[in-house]
């Protein structure tokens, strides 16, 4: 597989990630089958389904279980797997050929009674019946319609699917605007700050290696942030920060750049220096400053549009200080979609102030399989055990 920049954190095969989606639009009775064998279900159903499958791939020795998480495995399942076996739940994941992430949850009560199982594609739900929500949240376009005649917060904008519709909505909407897939999450191949006609053609044809249809709408000001809900209640929330610097006044760009990159935090795995490449370029042309000149005091200095870890990214763990108002929109969304695990990205300038307040805030997407791990692993403040609130819900008789 060809290396895409723009696919950080995490790579994607572009045709088979635009086929799916094509395929999914096609063939969805059978998609919807499929998803149903790694869907968290009823013991019945996984006895007569599920594990029958299994076992028949498994027969034909063209799949397989693993009992421990490997490093193909993303931290996400590595921090769930690992709440799991806190709690005395046995984890096992089925791989079928490049397939992953299909697992088997058991758990047998310590003083007695009936072993509960459970089989889940990437993260749990509690139950057999799903929200009907889960067929759309993930979708930004479908999302954003709903969300605005629910009086959620969301950009201005909409979907197109060719580049003439692109340079209609561009041209409606008020500038710097910002293109990103349809489907698919982790900021992959998502352009901001565009002004220009031209910049807009650029972001539209990055987006669309990806998916048929690509999202164009008024960029956000203030940060990014990821709120996770558990059971309709908001987990936690972290912000997520692109690679950057504060200047001093003082030293020159490449020396903050130094100096940020000797935090232990970025040897690894985790969190990652920041590189200065061809896209830290362009990010820093944007801003008219070079490695050799002073920042003034106080001026934030950006070296990616991505907040991804694996580019340099960072993450801070902001939980008790939201406001209430932006707490209790997180929850509508929670509420409004009636679905038990759900990640909500949003921008702000002030998450410690109401969102009725800003001009320019919104939710950008949801998310049905959200990376938790953000919730875990955190560059400054603590840790949040967002797998252990989700096995409460799950099983609430493993609490610790």
């Amino acid at each position: 597989m060809k290396y895409c920049k723009d696919c950080e954190p995490a790579q994607e095969i572009h045709a088979v990630a635009y086929l799916s989606v094509v395929m999914g639009w096609l063939d969805q009775p059978f998609f919807d089958l499929m998803e149903m064998l790694f869907k968290s279900t009823a013991e019945a159903i996984s006895d007569k389904i599920s594990l029958p499958f299994f076992k028949l791939m498994i027969a034909l020795k063209l799949g397989y279980w693993t009992d421990e998480p490997d490093d193909k495995d993303t931290w996400r399942t590595k921090c769930f797997w690992d709440e799991a076996k806190r709690r005395g739940i046995k984890m096992r994941e089925f791989h079928l050929g490049p397939i992953r992430d299909g697992f088997i949850a058991e758990y047998s009560p310590r003083h007695g009674g009936v072993k509960k199982t459970i089989i889940f594609d990437g993260l749990p739900r509690p139950g057999f019946k799903e929200s009907e929500s889960l067929k759309w949240m993930d979708n930004k376009g479908t999302m954003k319609i709903k969300f605005l005649k629910e009086g959620l917060p969301v950009a201005p904008g909409g979907v197109a699917f060719t580049k003439k519709h692109a340079l209609e909505i561009f041209n409606s909407i008020q500038k710097p605007v910002i293109t990103k897939p349809n489907l698919g999450s982790r900021s992959r191949h998502t352009m901001l700050h565009i002004n220009t006609p031209l910049g807009l053609i650029i972001g539209f044809k990055k987006a669309k290696k990806l998916s048929p249809l690509v999202i164009i709408e008024e960029e956000l000001r203030g940060d990014l942030f990821r709120g996770t809900l558990i059971g309709g209640k908001l987990a936690g929330v972290v912000k997520r920060d692109q690679p950057a610097v504060t200047g001093d006044g003082v030293h020159i760009l490449s020396e903050l750049l130094e100096k940020e990159n000797e935090r232990p935090e970025r040897n690894g795995p985790i969190f990652h220096k920041i590189p200065v490449d061809k896209e830290a370029e362009i990010e820093l042309k944007r801003q008219n400053i070079t490695m050799d000149d002073v920042p003034e005091k106080g001026k934030l200095i950006t070296f990616s549009q991505k907040t991804s870890r694996g580019c340099g990214g960072t993450t801070t763990e902001v939980t008790d200080i939201v406001h209430p108002d932006n707490k209790e929109m997180l929850e509508h969304v929670g509420a409004f979609l009636k679905d038990p695990l759900v990640g909500v990205d949003f921008i702000i300038e002030d998450v410690t102030k109401s969102w009725k307040e800003e001009q320019h805030c919104g939710i950008i997407e949801c998310n049905s399989l959200p990376f938790i791990d953000l919730h875990h692993y955190v560059m400054f403040g603590k840790s949040n055990n967002i797998a252990g609130k989700l096995w409460d819900l799950i099983w609430p008789e493993t609490k610790i």
